[in-house]
């Protein structure tokens, strides 16, 4: 599917666009012609590329040749349109993993969230339609959080969901595409990291509600989800993988297990959400079952195909509807190789 193809990830230094860039390198949809790492943080492009490479310091590496790579690094920000143009000038298919994603600093920044998953996704569009790319698709990564959003991280997603979807009406050549999912097993600043940082120091392990429910889903099935609408997905759906579900008290007492070590209840923090929703009631009516997925048909009536497939949800999909019980919670942990002892591995840093 690949196979010869100009891909761009733009975020790709984040904990999604490492194991996304992992899995494309594999080969296992195709190996492309070249794979273009876009994101304005030097640093992480160079550790990044240390990594893939399997270089043990800097200095078994004097001069890289970047451009004439399978897998090249390209310093630029989605906000900036001339930067996104020149990207994408190429490109066969893009990924958009740029996002800000911290709840409370996009509370604290807003205009910020608007500026990079707003403005960024746009820029991605009229970069294309201005530009006459013949880009051949584009997926948006969005989350839970646009999903009935009472955050700005949340609505700046949302409207995100709506730009790509609306973009299928003036770019003919271009397929644009979303995924929606929740919260990410071990991934740079979701809690599990956390929660280990917490019961390495001793504890206490905090808390926001103990009300509180969350999606579980491993960058691996994050990826899976991206292949799976990049395979399957029409013009203007959105993906929503089916994981499993679980309170976040039970997530932390697996975690600490048999240690003695106290939670701590610390309220909710500005913008969270105490359940997540992948699906709200609105879009229920016009989501359908495909493989091991939900797929939300897009809103707009000229990009709907008229099939007979009925759909599947009633009402919406939400994360405290089919929670696991505390032995399930932590058998699924130690399955991701989350369980471990002093020392945390981040998933995405596991390369090989």
């Amino acid at each position: 599917m690949l196979t010869g193809k100009r891909v761009v990830v733009t975020g790709g230094t984040g904990s999604l666009g490492k194991v996304l860039v992992r899995r494309l390198l594999s080969g296992e949809i195709g190996l492309p012609q070249q794979i273009t790492v876009f994101s304005r943080d030097e640093a992480k492009q160079h550790s990044m590329r240390l990594a893939f490479e399997r270089l043990r310091a800097v200095t078994d590496e004097v001069i890289y040749h970047n451009f004439e790579r399978l897998l090249q690094f390209r310093i630029g920000d989605v906000r900036d349109l001339h930067s996104v143009s020149t990207s994408l000038r190429d490109a066969d298919v893009v990924f958009n993993a740029a996002a800000l994603k911290q709840v409370p600093s996009c509370e604290y920044f807003p205009f910020e969230a608007v500026q990079t998953n707003v403005i960024g996704a746009e820029n991605i569009i009229r970069a294309i339609r201005e530009g006459g790319l013949n880009v051949e698709t584009v997926v948006g990564i969005s989350t839970d959080k646009a999903c009935k959003p009472v955050n700005v991280m949340g609505m700046t997603k949302a409207v995100q969901e709506r730009l790509f979807v609306r973009a299928n009406l003036d770019a003919d050549r271009t397929r644009f595409i979303c995924v929606r999912y929740g919260n990410v097993l071990a991934s740079r600043g979701s809690v599990i990291p956390l929660f280990h940082e917490q019961i390495r120091h001793g504890g206490p392990v905090t808390i926001t509600t103990t009300d509180m429910t969350r999606f579980l889903l491993s960058l691996e099935q994050a990826v899976d989800t991206i292949i799976a609408a990049l395979k399957g997905g029409r013009r203007g759906e959105t993906y929503i993988p089916r994981v499993p579900s679980a309170l976040v008290t039970d997530i932390a007492e697996a975690l600490i297990g048999d240690r003695k070590i106290d939670i701590r209840v610390t309220g909710i923090r500005p913008g969270e959400k105490v359940h997540e929703i992948l699906v709200s009631e609105e879009e229920a009516y016009r989501t359908v079952e495909r493989g091991d997925y939900y797929v939300i048909m897009p809103m707009l009536p000229e990009l709907r195909l008229h099939d007979d497939q009925q759909p599947t949800l009633s009402k919406e999909y939400c994360s405290a509807d089919s929670l696991m019980d505390k032995s399930a919670v932590g058998e699924l942990l130690r399955g991701h190789n989350l369980m471990v002892g002093d020392r945390f591995v981040y998933e995405e840093d596991m390369l090989a």
